[in-house]
């Protein structure tokens, strides 16, 4: 009995400090109206996992790898539905035009910076290669995902090497996921704030499906601050052209996973609403911004017998749509409230988002 109560006890240490990450909803900002899942990560949604290695060596490294795996299995033997959608090209998604042609992925999804995704597709290689059932493989379809995290980080250096990859994918894992400054957003700027690895997910009520909707993002990006509405770059004197000096470019990686039974076809629609997410917090998808949505779906059904299960329909997407929207605009949000203020390449410093400043607007 003691022992049971000590198992309940720790049970309920862990998820109440994986709950006191800094993020907008444990600071009072709730935003949307459906419900995040007990996570308010990605990982709600059933199967889904995220491994993260981050590199802060000396005065200039400062960057890393975030893998996503849609399920524990071998991807390879187990394809899942997936689709890619493209706002604006300035990117490099390996991977992407064999997802947009067959709607299917195949590898984990690894992000990491711009001149790191030729390791990021030998971290694949390396790892998927050598799974049980893959031993006559001689084609796969690595994706690979980047922002340019230059400001900060040595990028030329290339420090992400195909091991850290491998070591990302090994470490994935269900649960909480560590936001801010680690994994592929260790080095990143958003709205000239420090960016990072943000996530969140809802929750359909029962009526419309239970389904899940998690999203995952690598924030790297400007625009005009908006947060549930409120023009927070503006108010704090923070936004792209105030001076006609600071820049708009960057990127945003958006990862969108779900538990419904969607085809390749409606997945893309829902890749679509993310980018109107990213829009709601004040993106404006500049010429130098690369900004790409891989969206899939874990249903078992679809994974294990494709041709023999009827995929939702599109008249019950809609909520999905919303689902996306919301879970997309949170987690962007929430990258910039995990993050902390970051010192890097050739001294350049970035810092976070002034949080205390943030929540008096919310609490007029």
């Amino acid at each position: 009995m003691r022992y049971s109560l000590v198992l309940i006890a720790m049970a309920l240490i862990y998820h109440s400090s994986a709950q006191a990450q800094n993020s907008a909803r444990n600071e009072g900002i709730s935003l949307g109206v459906l419900n995040p899942g007990k996570w308010n990560a990605i990982t709600d949604v059933p199967g889904v996992s995220v491994g993260q290695v981050t590199l802060v060596e000396g005065a200039d490294v400062r960057t890393g790898v975030t893998a996503i795996l849609p399920h524990p299995g071998n991807l390879f033997q187990q394809k899942v539905p997936a689709a890619v959608y493209v706002a604006n090209g300035f990117g490099k998604l390996a991977g992407s035009t064999q997802i947009q042609e067959l709607g299917n992925l195949e590898s984990p999804i690894i992000l990491t910076n711009t001149l790191s995704v030729a390791a990021g597709m030998e971290g694949i290689l390396d790892y998927m290669l050598f799974l049980e059932g893959n031993e006559e493989v001689g084609s796969l379809n690595a994706v690979v995902g980047e922002t340019n995290d230059g400001y900060l980080n040595d990028i030329r250096g290339r420090h992400v090497k195909r091991e850290h990859v491998t070591e990302a994918i090994k470490k994935a894992k269900t649960g909480p996921v560590k936001e801010g400054n680690v994994g592929a957003g260790t080095g990143t700027i958003c709205f000239g704030f420090k960016g990072g690895i943000g996530t969140s997910s809802r929750k359909l009520p029962e009526n419309l499906g239970g389904y899940t909707i998690g999203v995952l993002v690598q924030s790297n990006f400007g625009g005009v601050l908006q947060i549930g509405g409120q023009p927070v770059g503006k108010i704090l004197g923070q936004y792209s052209f105030k001076n006609q000096l600071e820049s708009a470019d960057g990127s945003c990686m958006i990862v969108v996973a779900t538990n419904a039974p969607v085809d390749a076809r409606n997945l893309e629609r829902i890749a679509k609403r993310a980018i109107m997410g990213l829009a709601r917090t004040g993106g404006i998808a500049s010429n130098g911004s690369g900004d790409y949505v891989v969206a899939f779906s874990t249903s078992k059904e679809l994974i294990t017998s494709p041709l023999n299960v009827a995929a939702l329909d599109n008249n019950a997407i809609t909520p999905l749509f919303l689902a996306a929207i919301e879970a997309t605009e949170e987690a962007i949000i929430n990258s910039l409230f995990a993050a902390e203020d970051m010192k890097g390449k050739k001294g350049r410093q970035v810092k976070a988002l002034p949080k205390e400043k943030v929540k008096e607007l919310f609490s007029e």
